[in-house]
């Protein structure tokens, strides 16, 4: 007797969505930026997503997503400045800089620091500092990350770096365990800065036990929703949780064009004398506006006060 053959099943896909908007996610702790993304995706059943700058693993809070058309303008936020809560474990140190690493005791006579020899020394790194990135860092040497030298027992030689950091306040200390709030720009390696403060208080060195970002530039993790939370929702109260795209572009002046000359910029033409570029200097960037205050993209003042093109919404 003939069997009929049955086809084989085949999986059913997901339809995906073209949304845009910047979603404020408060990373767990245990999980790369990029899984946080696929989870997020994944949720929102969106196209396209991706972040603004990596947390690590070990380290939880704000981290920004764009999702759809707002991916065109994530670089903005890789030069912010950022706040962070942190907490260091003196006179120890571990080979990642943070919980992750391999701990060891750096001399068990190293005594505990007073409050006020933390707030002496915390004066010497406010300001313009000099940084080694660690080694377990995203740093590129010859195409490859730093940390795959490092997982590898390869010690690659690192120049410092500049960075600036604009406020450091003790939290609390007790025992060994200091607790700090840093205001930082854009590039400071917080690993390297515990590491750094610990020598610095005579402890031998320090490690981060504890990583959590409070705020990018003018975003704030009050504003931020958890993964657990956002999986909870309906889609349509998921998708009220989204920012507009121009959110993250409040930095550049917003210019308003009439219903003509949305067209001619959204053909790619160049537009000449819109009023409010006047007084604007040539090469300034502005948020382009259509005359119902619909967000278009960016543009750049040329020569003769024209404004052209820079990155456009395909579907404003």
């Amino acid at each position: 007797m003939l069997q009929a053959k049955i086809p084989p099943s085949k999986t059913i896909k997901s339809i995906k969505r073209n949304i845009s908007g910047v979603l404020l996610l408060d990373k767990p702790y245990g999980i790369s930026s990029n899984k946080a993304v696929q989870i997020a995706k994944r949720i929102f059943s969106a196209a396209k997503c991706g972040h603004t700058g990596t947390l690590d693993p070990m380290a939880t809070g704000l981290l920004p997503l764009c999702f759809g058309e707002a991916t065109k303008f994530s670089s903005v936020l890789l030069g912010a400045n950022k706040t962070y809560e942190a907490t260091l474990r003196l006179g120890f140190i571990s080979t990642t800089g943070d919980a992750e690493g391999e701990i060891s005791q750096f001399t068990a006579n190293a005594g505990n620091p007073t409050p006020s020899q933390c707030e002496q020394v915390l004066k010497c790194f406010i300001g313009r500092i000099r940084q080694v990135p660690p080694m377990y860092s995203a740093l590129k040497h010859q195409g490859k990350p730093l940390y795959v030298y490092a997982r590898n027992n390869k010690v690659i030689e690192r120049p410092a770096r500049e960075v600036l950091i604009h406020d450091i306040q003790i939290k609390s200390l007790i025992d060994n365990e200091l607790q700090l709030h840093i205001e930082c720009g854009t590039g400071t390696y917080i690993r390297t800065l515990a590491e750094d403060i610990g020598r610095a208080l005579g402890c031998g060195g320090a490690y981060l036990t504890q990583l959590r970002r409070t705020t990018i530039d003018s975003f704030d993790l009050f504003q931020a929703q958890a993964l657990s939370t956002l999986e909870a929702m309906d889609t349509m109260d998921r998708d009220d949780c989204l920012l507009p795209v121009d959110c993250l572009l409040q930095e550049f002046p917003a210019v308003i064009l009439n219903e003509s000359a949305a067209l001619h910029i959204r053909q790619g033409r160049i537009i000449s004398n819109p009023p409010d570029v006047h007084s604007m200097p040539e090469g300034n960037i502005v948020r382009l506006y259509d005359h119902q205050q619909q967000f278009l993209g960016l543009g750049e003042i040329t020569d003769k006060q024209k404004i052209a093109a820079k990155r456009l919404l395909v579907n404003p």
